[in-house]
């Protein structure tokens, strides 16, 4: 009895990572989502005049991740999504303080 019990967990457990892994290995839809609605903002914001050079990489970092994306590289495209998205937080950040420092508060 304990050893049914035991391949049961076991099994489960198994069935578990399996899920958990392919989890990992599919396609990053949010990620990739993320990136193109920060960069979006940015340039909304204006970025394009006043950080240009930070919004070109953030815009590079983005077609490098679809780039992987159709080549079936998700783990590199995740990757690349998600340096993208940071890029572009960058980029409002410093267009924020720069905002903020221009304004005097």
């Amino acid at each position: 009895m304990a050893h049914l019990i035991s391949q049961r967990l076991v099994s489960f457990f198994l069935l578990l990572a399996s899920i958990g892994l392919s989890a990992c290995v599919g396609a990053p839809v949010q990620e990739m989502s993320n990136a193109r609605q920060a960069i979006r903002a940015a340039r909304d914001a204006g970025a394009s005049q006043k950080e240009p050079q930070k919004l070109t990489e953030a815009q590079a970092l983005l077609d490098r991740a679809e780039g992987n994306l159709h080549k079936r590289s998700y783990r590199d495209a995740r990757r690349d999504a998600i340096a993208a998205r940071d890029k572009a937080a960058e980029v409002l950040d410093a267009m924020q303080l720069t905002s903020q420092t221009d304004s005097g508060t």
